[in-house]
């Protein structure tokens, strides 16, 4: 009897209940970038089923309990995807060893035409600035020579484009270092890197106004003869590995023909002929500056706007420019060859990766699709950080990249309805994925739905939209306000100095990231202007 009355009490000591884990399918952001701020969209299919419920009844007193059996989460979500954390550790060690210590930033600025004339800048001296051309002569193969013209291109870069100038110097912390390695494998000199500053400064979907594109400005014969693809999905004339390989070979063959560097860049701008007829008609003259007045007008300026530009970053420091942190360098990213198609939109929503990241990582990409064709070995570049989690879970990432393909071309009649459609004028500070955000959808729908074949929008262009979710009047939703969250405890009142970002702001105070200071300040954008009061949390 008393063994009876034990297992009764037993029984009853058992938990009355277990929670069951909900069966969905869905995309989790554990991490968002500083710079790049994006929302991550949840899919919406939830899968879920009736609890499943075992009885055991008791014989005594009639009692039973209920328990739940805990139901196992799909094997084909891609919810919470973890890494492998022995080879996440070995990534970490070897990043440790090429961490270059400069700041990632994506504000471009375009190089605007010379003026030879005199600038006043004291803060420059001539006699300084003949002693350090002097040296950048004796250490480089270009003829580095003192002219009036050039003092004046530097001196009015110097006193006009200081904003441009450190953009640019901020931008090169990503470029640079692949650059380097490039040109050093093809024996070219180093400092043919400022010349994409020149060509493209630093945009590599840059396009001229005869088709020149990429980061060093191919034409497509030009490309297509050094092997830079050109399709319907890809141009290799943007991708900055490939283009700069490309530029490298030419440029070396450019060196072969003429035997001097100088005229070898004049050729690369307006090409081998004219740079000849220039010889001739200056009576046979070999050096830059003796026939400078027979090269076409543009070129004509090409090679003072490359010395111009190799000064300034040689002697940054010296002029009063920064060299921050960077948040995302070159060698803090890889690749990964894709096994079918996807999209960066895809990519984002699983790895939780910023489009407008991912979009600046693979700018080969027109339409922001990754083609998958036999026989070729197309990449996408991620940052470090995701890679691992990306390759430890491609199988289900490709699986719902497949599903959500499929089920995104089932719903396309139902969806594009003439009712739900609705124009948006693009206004200043206007990017596809600001745009796409707003009304819940796709960089790459709003770029089908206009025929858009880059990223690149006019002020004023008109796009067609066809909102996923109910949405009003485009111009009244564009200027909602931005909530503000309160700041708990202490605040401090930062005033916005010439040239600060809110990535240098955030720098500044410990703990603080720039999605902080957009809460705390009610900003949507990343624009600041000298002046502005922004509140701080202090930590």
């Amino acid at each position: 009897m008393a063994f009876r009355f034990f297992i009764v009490l037993y029984i009853l000591s058992l938990p009355s209940c277990f929670s069951q884990t909900q069966d969905t399918i869905s995309i989790q952001n554990p991490k968002v970038k500083d710079t790049l701020v994006v929302q991550n969209t949840a899919i919406p299919d939830t899968i879920s089923g009736p609890t499943v419920v075992l009885k055991s009844a008791v014989v005594e007193d009639n009692t039973y309990t209920q328990k739940t059996i805990e139901a196992t989460v799909d094997s084909t979500s891609i919810t919470n995807l973890k890494d492998d954390e022995y080879v996440l550790k070995l990534d970490q060690a070897w990043f440790d060893e090429l961490y270059s210590n400069r700041l990632f930033d994506t504000i471009y600025k375009t190089v605007t035409e010379l003026d030879y004339k005199p600038v006043d800048y004291p803060e420059l001296h001539t006699d300084t600035l003949k002693a350090r051309l002097k040296e950048l002569d004796a250490r480089t193969p270009f003829n580095v020579e003192y002219n009036p013209s050039l003092e004046s291109v530097i001196k009015s870069y110097l006193k006009h484009r200081r904003n441009s100038i450190q953009n640019l110097l901020t931008l090169s912390a990503f470029y640079f270092p692949m650059f380097e390695g490039e040109l050093d494998k093809h024996n070219i000199p180093l400092e043919i890197k400022y010349l994409a500053i020149v060509e493209s400064a630093l945009k590599p979907r840059a396009r001229s106004r005869v088709g020149a594109t990429g980061l060093w400005q191919f034409m497509y014969g030009t490309g297509k003869e050094y092997g830079l693809d050109v399709s319907s999905y890809v141009d290799e004339r943007s991708d900055p590995i490939k283009s700069t390989e490309a530029a490298a070979k030419y440029l070396s063959r450019l060196y072969k023909i003429f035997g001097d560097w100088d005229l070898a860049l004049a050729a690369y701008n307006s090409g081998p002929g004219n740079v000849g007829k220039a010889i001739r008609r200056s009576g046979g003259y070999r050096n830059y500056w003796n026939i400078r007045h027979n090269l076409p007008r543009e070129t004509a300026g090409y090679l003072p706007a490359f010395l111009a530009n190799m000064y300034i970053f040689e002697y940054a420091k010296e002029h009063g420019f920064k060299n921050y942190k960077p948040e995302l360098a070159y060698f803090e990213t890889d690749t990964v060859v894709v096994k079918q198609q996807i999209t960066l939109d895809q990519v984002s929503e699983a790895t939780g990766t910023p489009i407008e990241e991912l979009q600046f990582l693979n700018p080969s990409y027109k339409l922001d699709i990754i083609p998958f064709i036999k026989d070729e070995n197309y990449v996408l570049r991620l940052p470090r950080d995701v890679v691992g989690t990306f390759v430890n879970n491609e199988d289900r990432i490709y699986a719902f990249a497949k599903a959500e393909l499929e089920k995104r071309e089932k719903q396309m009649p139902q969806f594009i309805e003439a009712q739900n459609k609705t124009t948006y004028r693009v206004k200043s500070g206007d990017y596809l994925g600001k745009i796409s955000r707003l009304y819940g959808v796709r960089v790459s729908d709003i770029k089908k739905w206009n025929g858009l074949r880059s990223n690149n929008l006019k002020i004023g262009q008109r796009l067609t939209i066809f909102p996923r979710t109910p949405h009003g009047n485009a111009t009244s939703s564009a200027k909602a306000t931005v909530k503000i969250i309160p700041i708990k405890g202490d605040v401090i009142n930062y005033t916005v100095k010439d040239g600060d970002s809110l990535w240098s702001i955030s720098q500044k105070f410990s703990g603080v990231s720039v999605q902080n200071i957009k809460d705390w300040n009610g900003i949507s954008g990343s624009k600041l202007k000298p002046g502005m009061i922004l509140k701080i949390a202090k930590s």
